[in-house]
């Protein structure tokens, strides 16, 4: 079956070159054939050492990784999610096309990633094409323009997404669902007329009311996608660190700060920051440590870089929650963060190298 394949897809390559109109879609069908196949490229001389982790592999386990989670929420808020999330695949990975044939460049699997994650960070009341809008943003001006997958400063999701939220504040912080909860859910449904009021962030911002942990834990709340159930959350974030896709340095440092950061916060000015646990378990904070502020593109590559990153991003998601006018701080945080990552780096370089040339 795989050679017959590996013959249809050769003829249909062959046919592509034979053209130069043709030829603007051979970055498509090159998508393809890499998705479909193992490559067989090497390199030019040895020794050709290959590792199984190439980009295709990291992509698709981070998807993966992601994936009970799109399916708790078809359980909590109805096939709207798929709906949803469709729509987030259809807009963005068509942007991305347009953009790849242009260039006449390699399409990579960096935008299933980003519109799979992007989605589960949207109310389940968003409006499809508000959905769609926010997608195509984040993939042109948070990656495209700096050059594609790899040269981008900004997280692609987090881009869209706050941009979302900026443009359209009401569709993002006052239309909310209960998720439902026990039997099939809403597995039978395509969404729920229910309407709630507010989540527990919003709901701690005006009458300081803290929601029980066990709600906060189980996803007995509102809130986005893919933020419900964190036992999920915190299963994906550590299939991911075994198998070496996220450097656990990041998530640990930013929930870290958090904790360290609530924990004497509350105690000193209780009327204004939240309890640790309350804030460890609320809005998408687990989602960001473990999906956003791990992206290999946008995060420091340096070992001390990447303490320094997860702790200022926690220190400003809880600056950010409470004492601004947004109830959520994770993805303006990690987002503002995406512009220093290169300095961070940079800084560790310099320290690093001076240190060596001082003992010398």
């Amino acid at each position: 079956m795989t050679l017959f394949i590996q013959r249809i897809l050769e003829k249909i390559g062959h046919l592509l070159e034979s053209g130069p109109l043709l030829a603007r879609a051979k970055p498509l069908f090159d998508a393809i054939d890499s998705f479909l196949l193992s490559r067989e490229t090497v390199t030019p001389a040895a020794p050709h050492i290959r590792d199984a982790m190439e980009l295709k592999r990291f992509m698709i386990l981070v998807v993966a990784a992601a994936m009970p989670l799109a399916l708790f929420s078809i359980y909590q808020y109805g096939w709207r999610a798929v709906a949803i999330i469709l729509v987030s695949y259809l807009c963005g990975v068509g942007a991305e096309a347009v953009f790849v044939v242009a260039r006449r460049e390699e399409f990579t699997e960096g935008a299933f990633v980003s519109c799979m994650l992007y989605p589960l960070t949207l109310p389940p009341t968003i409006p499809l094409w508000m959905a769609g809008l926010g997608i195509i943003v984040g993939i042109v001006f948070g990656k495209e323009v700096f050059g594609g997958t790899g040269k981008n400063i900004f997280n692609p999701a987090l881009v869209g997404r706050v941009f979302i939220a900026v443009a359209f504040p009401v569709e993002m912080t006052t239309r909310w669902l209960m998720p439902a909860s026990g039997g099939l859910g809403r597995f039978t449904a395509y969404t729920s007329d229910t309407v709630t009021g507010a989540t527990p962030l919003i709901v701690y911002k005006g009458t300081r009311a803290v929601t029980p942990v066990a709600d906060l834990f189980f996803g007995n709340i509102p809130g986005s996608l893919g933020e419900g159930c964190k036992i999920l959350i915190l299963a994906a974030g550590l299939f991911l660190i075994l198998t070496r896709i996220v450097n656990w340095r990041l998530p640990v440092s930013m929930l870290g700060a958090v904790w360290v950061a609530s924990y004497f916060g509350s105690a000193l000015w209780p009327e204004r920051i939240a309890p640790p646990m309350f804030q460890l378990l609320s809005g998408g904070l687990l989602f960001g440590a473990v999906f956003m502020v791990t992206d290999p593109v946008t995060c420091p590559v340096t070992r001390p870089g990447k303490y320094i990153y997860g702790v200022l991003c926690g220190l400003l998601t809880v600056l950010i929650r409470n004492f601004s006018g947004y109830v959520e701080g994770v993805m303006f945080a990690i987002l503002f963060m995406n512009i220093f990552a290169p300095l961070i780096d940079e800084t560790v370089f310099l320290l690093t190298f001076r240190e060596k040339r001082a003992s010398q």
